[in-house]
């Protein structure tokens, strides 16, 4: 009986602790679901990359989320959050309002304009070099350089 009750809490402690590393890492609340967000709510906070899909099993849709998870880093940099949609007739607020067809990536700006749409999969750096040229983050880099 002591063996097996030995057994079971062992087995709790690897689940905490990975439960307790989700928890404190800022890089897994990077990538979400869309739900019933709103451009809205991340404006002069956020950089979105909203990624849409008609279904989960879309390769486009798989290949897109590879790529962002290789370097999240470099998004968390830049204060990006990813929304994904994967459900076209859940019919979210943002694709109401940013009308996607079958795949389809979006990236939108801190004062919530849409700065790029795209049909296919991007890699980070292609959205990274597209962020680091809008204004807003021109000047994070300016402040960021002069030390506030």
């Amino acid at each position: 009986m002591k063996h097996l009750l030995a057994l079971v809490i062992a087995g709790f402690f690897p689940l905490q602790a990975l439960a307790g590393d989700a928890a404190t890492d800022p890089l897994a609340e990077l990538i979400r679901p869309a739900g019933d967000s709103e451009r809205s709510e991340f404006k002069w906070i956020n950089r979105l990359i909203v990624v849409f899909a008609d279904t989960p099993a879309d390769p486009r849709f798989a290949d897109q989320i590879q790529l962002l998870e290789r370097d999240l880093p470099a998004l968390a940099d830049r204060e990006v959050i990813v929304l994904t949609d994967t459900d076209a007739a859940a019919m979210s607020p943002l694709r109401r309002e940013l009308r996607p067809r079958g795949f389809m990536l979006v990236l939108i700006a801190k004062d919530g304009t849409v700065s790029q749409r795209k049909p296919f999969p991007w890699s980070v750096r292609e959205l990274t070099r597209s962020i680091d040229k809008m204004p807003l983050r021109q000047r994070e880099i300016l402040e960021r350089q002069r030390g506030g």
